[in-house]
């Protein structure tokens, strides 16, 4: 299982989000399914299929993967990192996972 935020999560089932950068030890794996939720202990509302992964400096992330991530701009993507992360978190030179998916399965 994996948690998104509400509104990402609405960007995964319109098929707008189809990329996320991680900061995590635990590593996904390539060609599993894994369930996506917006609360912890909640029910999988969606699956999806990692399809592509790799590591990269965020600050390398080009306007097409903003696009993946479900953003228009770089901008909207660095006020949506902030939220997640915290204010002062973005920065250029972090390695962050980077995980291409597909959508498997809506539940809702």
């Amino acid at each position: 299982m994996t948690l998104f935020k509400r509104d990402l999560l609405a960007f995964i089932l319109s098929g707008r989000k189809t990329q996320t950068r991680r900061i995590h030890s635990h590593e996904w794996k390539l060609g599993r399914v894994y369930g996506v939720r917006d609360k912890l202990f909640g029910e999988p509302v969606a699956h999806i299929m990692v399809i592509r992964k790799f590591r990269q400096r965020l600050g390398d992330i080009s306007l097409e993967d903003v696009r993946k991530e479900g953003y228009s701009s770089l901008q909207e993507f660095q006020r949506a990192w902030a939220e997640v992360h915290g204010q002062g978190s973005w920065n250029p030179d972090l390695i962050v996972a980077v995980y291409e998916f597909k959508l498997k399965e809506r539940r809702k």
